[in-house]
Protein backbone atom coordinates (compact mmCIF):
# COMPACT_ATOMS: atom_id res chain seq x y z
CA UNK A 1 0.00 0.00 0.00
CA UNK A 2 1.21 3.08 -0.99
CA UNK A 3 0.60 5.90 1.72
CA UNK A 4 1.11 9.85 1.33
CA UNK A 5 0.26 13.01 3.35
CA UNK A 6 -0.05 16.81 2.38
CA UNK A 7 1.67 19.50 3.59
CA UNK A 8 -0.84 21.03 5.70
CA UNK A 9 -1.23 17.45 7.41
CA UNK A 10 2.73 17.37 7.16
CA UNK A 11 2.60 20.72 9.07
CA UNK A 12 0.31 19.55 11.52
CA UNK A 13 2.25 16.03 12.36
CA UNK A 14 5.55 17.86 12.73
CA UNK A 15 4.20 20.47 15.15
CA UNK A 16 2.43 17.56 17.34
CA UNK A 17 5.84 15.27 16.98
CA UNK A 18 3.64 12.56 14.73
CA UNK A 19 6.33 10.14 13.01
CA UNK A 20 5.57 8.23 9.77
CA UNK A 21 5.65 5.17 11.66
CA UNK A 22 2.88 6.02 13.89
CA UNK A 23 1.05 7.24 10.08
CA UNK A 24 1.95 3.80 8.68
CA UNK A 25 0.62 1.73 12.09
CA UNK A 26 -3.06 3.86 11.37
CA UNK A 27 -3.04 2.99 8.04
CA UNK A 28 -2.03 -0.53 8.79
CA UNK A 29 -4.98 -0.90 11.28
CA UNK A 30 -6.98 0.22 8.66
CA UNK A 31 -6.12 -2.07 6.20
CA UNK A 32 -6.93 -5.03 8.48
CA UNK A 33 -10.56 -3.61 8.74
CA UNK A 34 -9.56 -1.17 12.39
CA UNK A 35 -11.28 1.45 10.86
CA UNK A 36 -12.04 4.50 13.73
CA UNK A 37 -14.78 5.55 11.15
CA UNK A 38 -16.05 5.07 7.60
CA UNK A 39 -17.22 8.96 6.56
CA UNK A 40 -17.79 7.16 3.42
CA UNK A 41 -16.48 8.12 -0.17
CA UNK A 42 -13.22 6.86 -0.05
CA UNK A 43 -13.10 8.50 3.37
CA UNK A 44 -11.89 7.41 6.78
CA UNK A 45 -10.96 8.85 10.57
CA UNK A 46 -8.25 7.46 12.12
CA UNK A 47 -7.22 8.22 15.48
CA UNK A 48 -3.11 8.54 16.35
CA UNK A 49 -2.89 7.93 19.54
CA UNK A 50 -0.36 10.77 21.34
CA UNK A 51 3.47 9.37 22.62
CA UNK A 52 2.55 7.52 26.01
CA UNK A 53 -0.80 7.78 25.90
CA UNK A 54 -3.91 5.98 24.42
CA UNK A 55 -5.83 6.63 20.78
CA UNK A 56 -8.61 8.11 22.97
CA UNK A 57 -7.04 11.33 24.30
CA UNK A 58 -4.92 11.21 21.11
CA UNK A 59 -5.78 12.69 17.65
CA UNK A 60 -7.80 12.30 14.86
CA UNK A 61 -7.07 11.79 11.14
CA UNK A 62 -8.98 12.27 7.64
CA UNK A 63 -7.41 9.96 5.52
CA UNK A 64 -8.37 9.05 2.03
CA UNK A 65 -8.68 5.43 2.10
CA UNK A 66 -8.58 2.45 -0.95
CA UNK A 67 -8.17 -0.52 1.06
CA UNK A 68 -4.74 -2.27 -0.21
CA UNK A 69 -3.93 0.87 -2.18
CA UNK A 70 -3.61 4.03 -1.56
CA UNK A 71 -3.66 6.00 1.45
CA UNK A 72 -3.53 9.85 2.23
CA UNK A 73 -3.31 11.72 4.82
CA UNK A 74 -5.21 15.22 4.32
CA UNK A 75 -6.12 16.67 7.79
CA UNK A 76 -5.63 16.36 11.05
CA UNK A 77 -6.58 17.64 14.69
CA UNK A 78 -6.84 17.01 18.17
CA UNK A 79 -10.00 16.12 19.88
CA UNK A 80 -9.98 18.77 22.43
CA UNK A 81 -9.41 20.89 19.88
CA UNK A 82 -12.40 20.15 17.10
CA UNK A 83 -15.47 17.88 17.75
CA UNK A 84 -15.81 16.93 14.59
CA UNK A 85 -15.78 17.64 11.20
CA UNK A 86 -18.61 20.24 9.27
CA UNK A 87 -20.92 18.51 6.56
CA UNK A 88 -19.47 21.10 3.81
CA UNK A 89 -15.75 19.70 4.79
CA UNK A 90 -17.28 16.11 4.66
CA UNK A 91 -18.17 16.32 0.96
CA UNK A 92 -15.18 18.44 0.11
CA UNK A 93 -13.03 15.75 1.23
CA UNK A 94 -15.04 12.95 -0.69
CA UNK A 95 -14.76 14.72 -4.16
CA UNK A 96 -10.87 15.18 -3.19
CA UNK A 97 -10.92 11.29 -2.93
CA UNK A 98 -12.24 10.59 -5.92
CA UNK A 99 -9.69 12.82 -7.75
CA UNK A 100 -7.15 11.05 -5.76
CA UNK A 101 -7.65 7.99 -6.45
CA UNK A 102 -8.13 8.82 -10.32
CA UNK A 103 -4.66 9.90 -10.82
CA UNK A 104 -2.22 8.36 -12.90
CA UNK A 105 1.02 7.11 -12.03
CA UNK A 106 2.82 9.67 -13.55
CA UNK A 107 -0.16 12.25 -12.32
CA UNK A 108 1.29 10.98 -8.97
CA UNK A 109 4.73 10.98 -9.48
CA UNK A 110 4.17 15.62 -10.94
CA UNK A 111 2.09 16.00 -7.24
CA UNK A 112 5.09 14.34 -5.26
CA UNK A 113 7.57 16.75 -7.66
CA UNK A 114 5.87 19.78 -6.59
CA UNK A 115 5.82 18.69 -2.97
CA UNK A 116 1.99 19.04 -2.94
CA UNK A 117 2.10 15.84 -1.02
CA UNK A 118 4.94 13.26 -0.18
CA UNK A 119 5.37 9.63 0.18
CA UNK A 120 5.88 7.72 3.40
CA UNK A 121 7.76 4.61 3.12
CA UNK A 122 6.14 2.13 5.45
CA UNK A 123 7.84 -0.88 6.39
CA UNK A 124 5.97 -3.93 5.27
Amino acid sequence: MRVFKNKPFSRFARQERIDDAMLCNAVRRADAGLIDADLGGGVIKQRIPRRNQGASRGFRSIVLFKKGEKSFFIHGFAKSHQDNIQQNELKAFRELAKEMFALTNSELLAIIENKTITEIICDE
